[in-house]
């Protein structure tokens, strides 16, 4: 089998799946919707993992057209593949951790009667996030772009009769146009300046255009490059969550459980990164942008980590975390450290996906109630969740020898040798919230597995809606005890456990200090050397992790730890002590900065005022009013008035033609008879 066909396919068997269970559900039934599903995912993963072995034992990457969709002027718009060992590592991840979730879906969403449409909508969304990391030109980068969104926006609002979930997808689509709208407009520049849409044939060109300039405002010049890249990066700010455009990730937990580990944890929150990484060529020729990602990645990793440590809802801690992780990422891109950015991608996937996975078996036991306050003492009921939540929080943290340890280490070593302006203001950031993630992930652990059961019990505290909505038991009755799920619940944990713990010690060294990443990212180590402190610790990680003893963000992690463990094991009232001494800072934190209400009674109520005031004024009155009736009135009038003159008397016809004949030949003799 040639490369392309092969490519096509791994593209392909998730789409065939998605169809089937779609359009065919009723007759296939729902073990047929999930076979059908998980057989093209599993066969995509199988692919991918050949792609990317092939890769690694000397095969050549791959960049090639598969279909022309048109030609304009000179202009291909295609389908094609660009497949080296960036996109294969993606495919990989993308592969594998869809079909875990495929495999868990089984057992979570068994009694939904939307079975078959959940795994249709899963399986179309690992077909569109491949056609984005497998693309070779921007239009089919775009195409995976908006099919991503849209999938998730389908996800999100899945159980379409809650309002909450509305509400949600809502949100989610809305915000990510604000940041496709920048993205757009980057490629819009990128084709009016450099002539193409292919990958290749924009790097090429990209240092002949570095000092380039455009005239946004009448009287300055911007630097081409840098507006360009600000733009993609807008773009990448709507897809993986950064400040200001973080707003929808944690409300699209109102969709189910799978699905944020699928799409907000593991795949399509991480587009934005996989992008900035693909075009590293043309970033790394723009300081300007450069500073302006480590900002925005720093607020996101530091800011939203503080909104963790608050919530009460145990599928919003994970999903706090992972904006927090997501800014790691980004503060990585903006050091240069492009290669570390995507191996913490990889890492990140595999353990955050381990955290949701486990919070929905979690769910699962409290019969859908999501409060961690209405938990405890669980890990006797459920040993392997525990197990599996403690590998997947302590790969979290950055806990030495496991695999987050070694890319957000590598990360605080990439950030803390960057030369650019911004790099300080990241480097406290990055280490202020390795203690921040390590006090709320294991609050969150503790509250949940350990101390006195709290579940079965009416107290103050509420839940989460009912995922499954009103009809569904919602909480432990008193007496109730957890149950532990089946193993198509924890085998994915445990599968994902694995990677979980060791991928990091072995892909480091080839991904960060080896060739891996040789002629796919490009980083000018002149003018960003940040990867060179990295290269000198990674190439040899039992080394690097036994050094991490004696570093401050080990301290760090283990204070956190500890402090949790002490505030909400052994000291309880401490907490709510603190929490009355500071309300106008729990308050900010509680309504999430205020952002919320500045997009929906500031942003958004202003748009609807305009469109009330155009609709009263401009629609009501002008158009309706004046411009439509306005002309049937007039075209009335003139009707009335002329309908006098047609009386219907042939003398009045007569007398009419008469008079006009004498005025013609009046104005006739004046004007060429009659000498002036």
């Amino acid at each position: 089998m040639d490369k392309p066909t092969l490519y096509l396919l791994i593209a392909l068997f998730p789409l065939f799946g998605a169809i089937v269970a779609g359009l065919f559900g009723r007759v296939i039934g729902r073990a047929g919707a999930h076979w059908v599903t998980i057989l093209g995912v599993a066969a995509s993963c199988a692919g991918s993992f050949y792609v990317l072995f092939d890769l690694l034992n000397g095969g050549e990457a791959y960049n090639g057209n598969v279909y022309t969709w048109l030609t304009v002027d000179g202009l291909d718009v295609a389908v094609g593949f660009l497949v080296d060992k960036l996109t294969a590592m993606m495919m990989v991840v993308v592969t594998f951790v869809s079909l875990m979730v495929h495999i868990y879906t089984i057992g979570y969403m068994e009694e939904d009667p939307g079975y078959q449409r959940f795994f249709s909508y899963i399986s179309l969304f690992t077909f569109s996030m491949l056609m984005l990391v497998m693309s070779n030109n921007f239009i089919q980068l775009f195409f995976g772009w908006e099919a991503v969104g849209l999938v998730s926006y389908l996800l999100i609002g899945f159980w379409f009769k809650r309002p909450t979930s509305i509400f949600a997808n809502l949100k989610a689509f809305l915000v990510n146009r604000v940041g496709d709208f920048g993205f757009l407009l980057g490629i819009g520049l990128v084709l009016s300046h450099f002539g193409s849409f292919y990958y290749a044939d924009v790097f090429a060109n990209a240092p002949a255009l570095k000092d380039a300039t455009i005239s946004l405002l009448p009287g300055t010049q911007w630097s081409l490059l840098t507006v360009t890249c600000i733009l993609l990066f807008i773009g990448a700010m709507g897809k993986s969550a950064q400040f200001p455009l973080h707003v929808w990730l944690p409300d699209s937990m109102e969709g189910p459980t799978p699905i944020s580990a699928l799409i907000h944890a593991a795949t399509m929150v991480t587009a934005g990164i996989f992008m900035v990484s693909r075009m590293s060529p043309l970033f790394e020729l723009s300081d300007t942008a450069l500073n302006f990602i480590l900002v925005i990645g720093s607020i996101t990793a530091l800011f939203m980590g503080f909104l963790g440590i608050i919530q009460n809802d145990i599928k919003r801690v994970v999903a706090y975390s992972t904006l927090s992780q997501l800014g790691y990422m980004t503060v990585a891109l903006g050091a240069s450290a492009y290669s570390v950015a995507v191996f913490h991608l990889m890492t990140h996937a595999f353990f955050k996906a381990l955290l949701f996975l486990a919070a929905g078996a979690v769910i699962m036991a409290m019969h859908h109630d999501q409060d961690i306050r209405r938990m405890g003492g669980l890990k006797k009921y459920m040993p392997a969740i525990y197990w599996t939540s403690l590998l997947g929080s302590l790969a979290l943290i950055g806990t030495p020898f496991f695999s987050g340890f070694y890319s957000k280490d590598s990360i605080i070593l990439a950030v803390e040798a960057s030369k650019l302006p911004a790099a300080g203001f990241a480097y406290f950031a990055v280490l202020a919230g390795v203690f921040v993630t390590a006090f709320y992930s294991f609050r969150m652990f503790f509250l949940v597995f350990h101390g006195k059961e709290r579940f079965g019990q009416a107290d103050e505290h509420h839940g989460h809606d009912d995922e499954h909505g009103d009809d569904h038991q919602h909480g432990l009755a008193p007496g109730e005890k957890p149950h532990s799920p089946g193993l198509v619940v924890t085998g994915p944990l445990m599968l994902l456990a694995i990677p979980s713990v060791l991928i990091g010690a072995f892909a480091i060294g080839p991904m960060l200090a080896g060739d891996f990443f040789k002629d796919v990212l490009f980083v000018n180590l002149q003018a960003h050397p940040a990867m060179e402190a990295v290269i000198h610790h990674a190439h040899n990680a039992v080394a690097m992790g036994l050094h991490a003893f004696v570093t401050l963000p080990f301290w760090l992690a283990l204070s956190g730890v500890a402090l949790s463990a002490y505030f909400y094991l052994k000291r309880p009232d401490i907490p709510a002590a603190i929490k009355t001494r500071v309300q106008p800072i729990y308050t900010l934190l509680e309504n999430k900065y205020y952002m919320d209400h500045l997009y929906i009674q500031g942003f958004a109520a202003f748009g609807r005022g305009l469109g009330k005031v155009l609709w009263k004024v401009g629609d009501t009155v002008i158009i309706d009013g004046i411009v439509v009736n306005g002309t049937a009135k007039l075209v009335g009038a003139v009707a009335g008035l002329v309908r006098r003159v047609q009386t219907g008397y042939i003398y009045h016809y007569a007398f009419a033609m008469i008079i006009g004949a004498l005025l013609l030949l009046t104005w006739w003799l004046g004007r060429f008879v009659i000498p002036h």
